[in-house]
């Protein structure tokens, strides 16, 4: 019984993984302005390597979701004053994609199970 419980976490960490692959295909670039625009380069700069980790054959789910929790962390982490003047000055708007995005990797995050 335990090989079967630890072949369905994989599984479920494999099918994460892939979510957040399709995820980025679709939405990658707004979460990539997104990003770049905000005061902290720590979410931008986690964003590159996760599309470095994606790019690998067998990425790695640990380290997928590792980068997917500090880009959500960072998104959590902004006050609405800075997004205000971010959609002021770059016309983004950044209220509105970070409580998007925000949403997003949440639920993807939440395919992510944990070993028991």
């Amino acid at each position: 019984m335990h090989s079967t419980i630890t072949h369905d976490i994989s599984q479920a960490r494999f099918d994460a993984t892939a979510a957040t692959e399709r995820h980025l295909h679709y939405n990658g670039a707004s979460l990539c302005d997104l990003l770049d625009a905000l005061d902290d380069k720590s979410g931008f700069e986690t964003f590159c390597d996760l599309h470095g980790i994606l790019a690998q054959s067998f990425p790695d789910a640990d380290a997928v979701e590792a980068a997917l929790r500090h880009i959500h962390q960072v998104l959590a982490r902004q006050k609405p004053s800075v997004l205000d003047r971010i959609g002021y000055e770059r016309r983004l708007p950044a209220s509105e994609m970070t409580r998007w995005h925000g949403a997003r990797l949440s639920d993807i995050l939440a395919m992510f199970p944990r070993a028991r």
